[in-house]
């Protein structure tokens, strides 16, 4: 299994980048937000996974572990293939589609297309336990151990320790005292893009 790829961006599609490793182009097919993301020959490192069919090998890539997990993830739902699962990523961030299938939120589900009423109702059905609960979803005021959980999130998005902790310390210092966890998040995201 390839679990990442880094290297140059040596060319960008409507649907795909291809990363230069070693001398050799690797095609990866992305989401619209991390294409966004590339720019053709400065260096990135997709997290990947790897689709096995009998006649193709497929190597989707993202910008995020979290964003790559959800992909797997969605994946397990019967009827939903690695086009599918692209497609709603593309629609909506990993937390928005937790949040939607966490809630049955029926309409955001068929706003993706391919996904009927019955297709929403059996993911909704079939991975609401599996994706976890959605942050923006469960807005919850910070205290002190929730320092603790947006540093753990960061972790998990493949930030070291150090470094979250710095960015939450800095959001902490920029933002009101009652500020929720989403917004703490994103206030520690802003502070890591920065350095």
């Amino acid at each position: 299994m390839i679990a990442t790829v880094s290297g140059l961006v040596a060319d960008l599609r409507l649907d795909s980048a291809v990363v230069e490793v070693g001398g050799v182009g690797i095609l990866t097919y992305c989401t619209p937000t991390t294409l966004a993301e590339l720019r053709v020959g400065t260096p990135v490192c997709l997290h990947t996974t790897m689709i096995v069919r009998e006649d193709s090998l497929t190597l989707y890539g993202f910008s995020s572990s979290d964003e790559r997990r959800t992909f797997e993830i969605l994946m397990t739902a019967s009827g939903v293939g690695p086009r599918l699962a692209l497609a709603m990523l593309a629609v909506y961030s990993p937390d928005q589609l937790r949040h939607a299938i966490s809630t049955s939120d029926y309409p955001a589900l068929t706003a993706v297309p391919g996904i009927g009423k019955k297709g929403a109702e059996k993911i909704v059905v079939e991975l609401r336990d599996r994706l976890g609960p959605s942050l923006e979803g469960s807005a919850v005021k910070v205290s002190a151990s929730s320092d603790d959980q947006v540093v753990d999130a960061l972790i998990g998005l493949g930030w070291n320790t150090k470094d979250a902790r710095a960015a939450v310390e800095s959001a902490r210092r920029a933002t009101p005292v009652d500020v929720e966890i989403p917004e703490l998040l994103r206030s520690a995201l802003q502070e890591l893009k920065r350095t």
